[in-house]
């Protein structure tokens, strides 16, 4: 059956079980930048394969790593300005949590509320699902280090490492060779490592590496791009490249 009769609303089943606008959701995350997260002994790191499309924006525009609560980062890959929307409901969700309860909100609480926000949008004709998938990290003295992926779906999972973006599958294969207890400084290493292997510069010559980090080394507060850690994520980023290519130059 072609799709075309079943794929216009996002209230509407196929006959093979499927709800065709949340797959089309999923094509517009894949065709982003690289976003990858990584849990390790006492710290969570967000990075990003930030695609420049003109040398004409300033450095730091079009982020795609957010601050929703003191201690939570969020990294988004897909339509940026979905992203900027549902930042925004998620640090709606921390400030009401926080008014009511005095505390910062839960990662997993959190983690709920938007990712059935997020849900809620696949499920009436006149919306359409957002075209993003939204990584959540968060450090503090009781959890420990956590790290959540919300597919467009709406469903979420608890990982110690998850990529979504062009290269997942890439990134994927490179981080289940890490171990789930790194040190904050291979961590951030690490990360680096990744996004810079997996990025292909036939298609995207230009590229920013962004990153954000919560853990016991920030005093659980998330940060952005900090300057020292992340010229060491692009440092060993452009050394596993150098020897990435002369690999291939001797084979």
């Amino acid at each position: 059956v072609s799709p075309l009769q079943y794929d216009l609303s996002a209230s509407q089943f196929s006959p093979d079980g499927r709800v065709f606008q949340i797959d089309y959701a999923s094509k517009a995350v894949e065709k982003s930048g690289t976003v990858v997260g990584i849990r390790g002994k006492d710290a969570v790191v967000l990075a990003v394969e930030k695609v420049i499309t003109s040398k004409l924006y300033e450095p730091d525009a079009g982020g795609r790593i957010f601050t929703i609560e003191k201690n939570i980062g969020m990294a988004i890959a897909g339509l940026a300005a979905d992203g900027n929307y549902v930042a925004d409901i998620a640090r709606q969700e921390a400030a009401n949590f926080r008014q009511q309860f005095q505390h910062g909100i839960p990662l997993k609480h959190l983690c709920e509320r938007v990712s059935a926000y997020v849900h809620a949008y696949t499920l009436y004709s006149a919306v359409r699902p957002f075209g993003l998938s939204i990584i959540f990290a968060s450090w503090d003295e009781v959890e420990g280090p956590q790290l959540y992926k919300i597919e467009p779906s709406g469903s979420f999972f608890g990982y110690y490492a998850c990529a979504s973006g062009k290269a997942k599958p890439q990134a994927k294969t490179e981080m289940e060779k890490l171990k789930t207890d790194m040190k904050t400084e291979d961590l951030v290493k690490s990360a680096g490592e990744i996004i810079y292997k997996v990025h292909d510069e036939l298609k995207d010559k230009d590229f920013r590496f962004e990153m954000g980090i919560v853990g016991k080394c920030t005093d659980g507060v998330h940060l952005i791009n900090p300057t020292e850690l992340t010229e060491k994520a692009r440092s060993a980023g452009e050394a596993a490249n150098k020897e990435d290519d002369s690999d291939n130059e001797t084979h």
